[in-house]
């Protein structure tokens, strides 16, 4: 499949109440409002093409953005590669479910993930934590830093009341991630989601939301979740 039999598969899929729900979410057109599970048959097709997958990520519409990191080439892109797809990452469900999570199949995630958390970027950061909750919720433990899991901890008991909104919401992911995923320091996020409380992220003509991770923590610990993992990051 090319480009434009892509565009026209997605444009017939579209609906318009998916399409106000993603604009209501700070995406803006041009886009179709594909739902994502909708995708899957043409990413069966296609299964991966990075070409293809530059092609429909430069377009900048939202659905043939979003299409683009199912089938892009994790390993094939290099860091100037994630750079510039964040460049174009308008709003967090590009920057968190797209950028992030094709990044998080690659083998430069965490160091590309580190750069983005110092940025001060607020998407970039966003990200960047993000990245994280992918990794930490499908890789195995054993390939990660324990100190490094820990510093961030800290970092997130330091500084997200005062961090940028989307960038409060991903380090609330990521406490919350923590202590489910990652079982060396699922009692050290637990103390930190207690300490921190409850998070405000404001937003843009919506009313605040509220966020607890140690309420979200418990409540997973209850259903058994303790130590989930996902089989697979991407659709």
């Amino acid at each position: 499949m090319n480009l434009e039999m892509v565009m026209q598969e997605l444009e017939t899929l579209g609906k318009e109440r998916t399409k106000k729900t993603y604009i209501s979410n700070g995406a803006h057109e041009p886009l179709f409002g594909v739902a994502t599970g909708a995708m899957k048959p043409i990413a069966k097709k296609i299964k991966i093409s990075q070409s293809l997958a530059e092609e429909l990520y430069a377009t900048g519409n939202y659905d043939a953005m979003y299409f683009a990191g199912i089938i892009a080439d994790p390993q094939g892109m290099t860091e100037s590669d994630y750079d510039r797809w964040m460049d174009a990452a308008y709003f967090y469900m590009l920057s968190d479910y797209v950028v992030a999570v094709t990044l998080s199949e690659s083998d430069i995630a965490q160091e590309v993930a580190d750069k983005w958390i110092a940025s001060g970027e607020e998407l970039r950061m966003s990200a960047g934590w993000s990245c994280y909750c992918w990794l930490l919720g499908n890789r195995q433990d054993i390939e990660f830093s324990e100190s490094k899991i820990s510093d961030m901890l800290d970092s997130v008991k330091n500084t997200i009341h005062d961090s940028p909104e989307r960038t409060k919401s991903a380090m609330n992911n990521f406490l919350y991630t923590v202590g489910i995923s990652y079982l060396p320091l699922h009692e050290k996020a637990v103390e930190t989601a207690k300490a921190i409380g409850t998070v405000e992220v404001k937003r843009d003509k919506k009313k605040s939301s509220f966020l607890n991770a140690y309420e979200s923590i418990q409540k997973e610990v209850d259903k058994g979740k303790l130590g989930f993992k996902r089989k697979h990051v991407r659709c």
